[in-house]
């Protein structure tokens, strides 16, 4: 009788998509379970989790879903995207592998043009973000890792039929574009089995002292708040928590649980010595010494890159896309740069994401 019940658990499993039984991972980029989902996008979907590693080299565990279209593909590997959203927020609720689950993921057409040429899609959450913990904004450090391990997780599905050696490509935007960089940047140490073909970043804040200048007393200066936090999180060793003020505690449990519109709108016009008892904590020298770690285009990407910017961007300054490209140019990389004229920061995906898209296309 007991040897019937579990041959009658294990088929019941197998029928309805119940995480897949896994050995005990070990390296970044092992899945630690997955499961068959309904995804709002055209393909077969799995939620993942796998191993990753923090800013610090610490392992970590990351959320994440991958997307492959239902029609088979004839042309040797499959080639996969490793996608990075753009800000989410720092709220669970607000993981890509949620929202693509819920209807409410505002990147699925972006994602879908991937899918609708045939290519995988595989989406992480980011540390912490669909997961226990803070999730550690804009700390590419940490995002870089994610994108790199979710295309070593997604070769891991069987269902999936991805090749492990097969072309991958990484596309974001914004933070995404940011994670992407790093990505970029830390493939040759961190994943030289990952067969990175090509790296589409736009949007990038790559100098994040830059990106809070501009933005202290801002509009949208919620999103230096939530970097804060990340930063906070992922460098424990950082002056933050402990000289926030009473207002400065107050705005960051807000924080912690906002998505993208409530994020960018939760202290409007503020400026970060408002909510601490130290001014100017950013200049601290251990805040400097991190800043300057996630300080993208400091090491020569892995791949070519195609990078973008629009010109008028009203939260992360051309300039700061400008710098980036002169530090790739001067470590001799292959990139190509294209700037979009007349456009804010929304308007510069709307345009530039079909055409970072399609670049992506020649390299595979």
């Amino acid at each position: 009788m007991a040897l019937r019940t579990v041959l009658v658990a294990a088929l019941t499993a197998t029928l309805i998509g119940a995480p897949a039984a896994q050995a005990a991972p070990s390296a970044p980029g092992d899945l630690v379970d997955y499961k068959s989902v309904v995804a709002t996008a055209p393909a077969k979907a799995w939620k993942l989790h796998y191993r990753s590693t923090s800013a610090t080299g610490q392992p970590n565990t990351v959320s994440g879903i991958l997307l492959v279209p239902h029609a088979p593909w004839t042309k040797g590997a499959r080639p996969l995207v490793s996608y990075a959203v753009g800000t989410h927020g720092l709220g669970d609720r607000c993981a890509p592998s949620t929202r693509l689950t819920n209807g409410s993921e505002n990147e699925v057409l972006l994602m879908s043009q991937a899918l609708s040429r045939g290519w995988a899609v595989v989406v992480t959450d980011y540390e912490g973000l669909g997961t226990p913990g803070t999730h550690t904004y804009a700390v590419g450090q940490s995002e870089g890792r994610a994108v790199l391990d979710a295309a070593r997780a997604a070769s891991r599905v069987p269902e999936a039929g991805l090749s492990k050696t097969g072309p991958v490509g990484v596309f974001g935007y914004s933070q995404g574009g940011q994670a992407a960089a790093f990505a970029g940047e830390l493939q040759p140490s961190y994943a030289p089995d990952v067969n990175l073909v090509g790296v589409a970043e736009g949007g990038v804040p790559a100098d994040l002292n830059a990106v809070l200048k501009f933005n202290d007393g801002g509009p949208a200066f919620g999103l230096v708040l939530g970097a804060a936090v990340g930063y906070a999180t992922a460098y424990p060793e950082l002056p933050f928590n402990e000289v926030l003020n009473a207002k400065g505690e107050r705005a960051v449990a807000k924080v912690k649980e906002a998505c993208t519109v409530e994020l960018g709108a939760a202290a409007p016009f503020a400026r970060l010595n408002d909510f601490t008892t130290v001014p100017n904590v950013s200049s601290d020298p251990r805040w400097q010494a991190r800043l300057g770690e996630n300080l993208a285009g400091k090491t020569k990407p892995g791949a070519p890159v195609f990078l973008y910017h629009a010109s008028l961007d009203e939260l992360i300054p051309l300039s700061v896309g400008k710098g980036l490209l002169e530090r790739y140019r001067a470590l001799g990389a292959d990139v190509t740069w294209q700037e979009f004229p007349l456009l804010e920061h929304i308007g510069g995906v709307s345009a530039g994401g079909p055409v970072a898209m399609t670049w992506l296309g020649t390299k595979f």
